[in-house]
């Protein structure tokens, strides 16, 4: 019964971490139809940021900053970068975006070094929630959980229940009928890119203390994210939220039952899904 609950806990708090990181990339699919390669490299940053900002400021700034710091570069990497190519197909969006993981890599290691930073959970979430059989479950994994329910809840209001997201909607649809009524449609569309890359390194900032920050964590996540992606239904924020809880729990449950495929049962589900389901689970995309 404890391995059980615990399993289920831990499931539950890594999916939800996998669903902030994937959050993002499905975001800014949904919106400008780029599947961005560098979205885990920007997972990264925000690990990277938070430990400096943490090193300076503490936890609780840097929760706050280090996103808006990988926002506002994911902003300009669409503005000066990603738009000049886009005239130029999905090809070239995936590239350019291919290039820049790389490029991100090499300035991590330039700055921060090849080995992992000394990045702790802060001591008010230090401890555990509870202990089953001898068995903890951290605090600071229940305040993982938390703020991804609460970034779920934000999306859906943002897109659904406010003037931000009938314009975001418009551009996507209609935009020369945005550009009509006077929005800036590049405009918009670099801000839902930034704020794309912006969950992504809120995810970084909590996901980088909870395990390792080093630079080959975005190669280690960055695979899963897109296998969450598919099963959930690209461009679906729903079927990612389903497709991360139910890997989450999945890898957990095979890692604590010490099965030998668990590395691969991912994508073992990613094939299964594109058999008998193409668009995934809550997609709806035919393109």
């Amino acid at each position: 019964m404890a391995f059980v609950t615990l399993s289920l806990l831990n499931g539950l708090s890594y999916g939800l971490l996998l669903f902030m990181l994937s959050a993002g990339l499905t975001l800014i699919f949904s919106m400008m139809g780029v599947l961005n390669f560098a979205h885990a490299s920007f997972y990264m940053l925000g690990a990277y940021f938070g430990y400096s900002v943490t090193e300076w400021l503490g936890f609780w700034p840097a929760l706050v900053l280090a996103p808006l710091i990988v926002g506002g570069l994911g902003a300009l990497f669409e503005r000066f970068v990603l738009r000049r190519v886009h005239r130029f197909g999905h090809v070239a969006e995936l590239l350019i975006t291919f290039g820049m993981s790389y490029i991100i890599l090499e300035l991590v290691q330039l700055v921060w070094g090849r080995s992992s930073v000394d990045y702790r959970v802060p001591l008010a979430l230090d401890g555990p929630l509870l202990t089953l059989f001898g068995t903890q479950f951290p605090l600071y994994r229940a305040f993982m959980m938390g703020m991804a329910l609460l970034t779920l809840a934000a999306l859906w209001l943002l897109l659904t229940r406010s003037r931000i997201g009938l314009v975001i909607q418009a551009a996507l649809t209609h935009p020369d009928m945005a550009e009509a009524l006077g929005h800036n449609v590049p405009r918009v569309f670099m801000w839902v890119f930034g704020g794309g890359c912006a969950l992504a390194g809120l995810a970084g900032v909590m996901g980088g203390n909870a395990f390792v920050t080093e630079p080959g964590m975005a190669m280690a996540v960055g695979g899963i994210v897109f296998v969450v992606v598919v099963v959930g239904g690209i461009g679906s924020l729903a079927g990612a939220f389903l497709a991360s809880i139910l890997i989450g729990l999945l890898q957990t449950f095979a890692v604590g039952l010490n099965v030998s495929v668990a590395p691969i049962l991912p994508y073992l589900l990613m094939v299964l899904v594109l058999i008998f389901r193409p668009r995934g689970l809550a997609g709806t995309r035919g393109d």
